[in-house]
């Protein structure tokens, strides 16, 4: 098995819309926040859109595109019919995997919102649900991986055979405790064909309900390159962990021995609801075949500072930001509620 890199050619990126069944602090936000990733995603690649009522879906969609003139290709937008209880495609949705030969695999873990956080009865049933209606191409097997509790959020790859994770996530109480580190590890090795983990064991940004996932904290770019979250303000709650995971970063090697070339992306000036700050993170970002979508969070000269540090790592294809404020209410980003499929897989 390998498990692909995010930047390898894709047949599509998978969403699940938001909608009144959903748990969101301000619904009409978040659904004009969504059409505009489906727009800029669109752009580039098919959307499957998972959805309780597609028809319901297609008329709100068109609304905002209306009110909002938000372009979006409807003929790109593939919908998927399925009951939900969140809108978290990154880890409630399958991850795909090659096989030796050539053969499409997509992998459903269990998910249980996050630790036992949330409900999640109903989206833990939504691999299995659209791959029986027909969503993927009819050569592609869905792979249960029960007991296995993962997020896609929660590991990142460089497609090569490392697995870039947070022991704070994949250790934590609710999800495999009964396995040791060296026996997740190996249950991670063995799904993904891995030749090594890369656990980092410090990093957090204060209001991650997640228990650490990777993909707000630091993402590969290339087999030799990780972008990563970085705080130079001794002030923030967050610098000494950020700093931790920093010097950690340094000492990984290649598997060539050789030091990662590192880029930081600063820490967005800390956003609020309710008192209560957001993880908010530039390491959120969605990698298409010719773009990178970085979560926006105004255009404010950190943003800037962001985008062009992305773009250096990204030299062939256009970064550009959408504005995804509306979904730190949720306490996640643009990669959190995105899931690529890989070329291919897609029906």
């Amino acid at each position: 098995m390998r498990l692909p890199a995010e930047w390898e050619k894709h047949s599509g990126v998978m969403l699940t819309w938001p909608d009144d069944t959903t748990p969101w602090y301000d619904l009409p936000s978040v659904q004009v926040c969504y059409v505009r990733i489906i727009s800029e995603i669109a752009k580039h690649e098919k959307v499957l859109l998972v959805t309780t009522n597609p028809m319901d879906a297609m008329v709100r969609i068109m609304a905002i595109m209306a009110a909002e003139s938000i372009p979006v290709d409807l003929g790109m937008v593939q919908f998927a019919q399925c009951p939900i209880n969140d809108t978290w495609s990154r880890d409630h949705g399958p991850i795909a995997v090659w096989g030796d030969d050539g053969e499409k695999f997509i992998y459903d873990f269990i998910f249980n919102g996050w630790g036992l956080k949330f409900a999640s009865n109903l989206d833990n049933q939504i691999t299995k649900t659209i791959f029986m209606d027909g969503n993927f191409d009819p050569d592609v097997l869905c792979v249960d991986m029960r007991p296995f509790v993962l997020e896609g959020g929660s590991i990142d790859t460089d497609g090569a055979g490392t697995l870039l994770t947070t022991t704070s996530c994949l250790t934590s109480l609710n999800r495999n405790e009964y396995l040791t580190r060296e026996e997740i590890e190996g249950e991670l090795c063995q799904a993904f064909g891995l030749e090594r983990v890369l656990w980092l064991e410090n990093g957090s940004i204060e209001g991650d309900d997640t228990d650490g996932h990777v993909d707000i904290l630091a993402r590969f770019c290339s087999k030799d390159t990780i972008a990563y979250c970085s705080c130079d303000d001794p002030d923030d709650v967050n610098f000494l962990p950020l700093k931790k995971m920093e010097k950690q970063l340094r000492s990984f090697r290649t598997l060539e021995g050789k030091p990662y070339k590192l880029i930081p992306l600063p820490l967005p000036e800390p956003i609020f609801l309710e008192g209560e700050r957001l993880p908010a993170s530039y390491a959120n970002f969605l990698i298409l075949e010719d773009a990178v979508l970085v979560p926006g969070t105004g255009g404010d000269e950190l943003e800037r500072q962001a985008l062009s540090a992305l773009q250096e790592a990204f030299p062939t294809r256009k970064v550009s930001a959408v504005d995804c404020r509306p979904l730190l209410s949720g306490h996640g980003g643009l990669h959190c509620v995105t899931m690529q499929l890989p070329e291919g897989y897609m029906r």
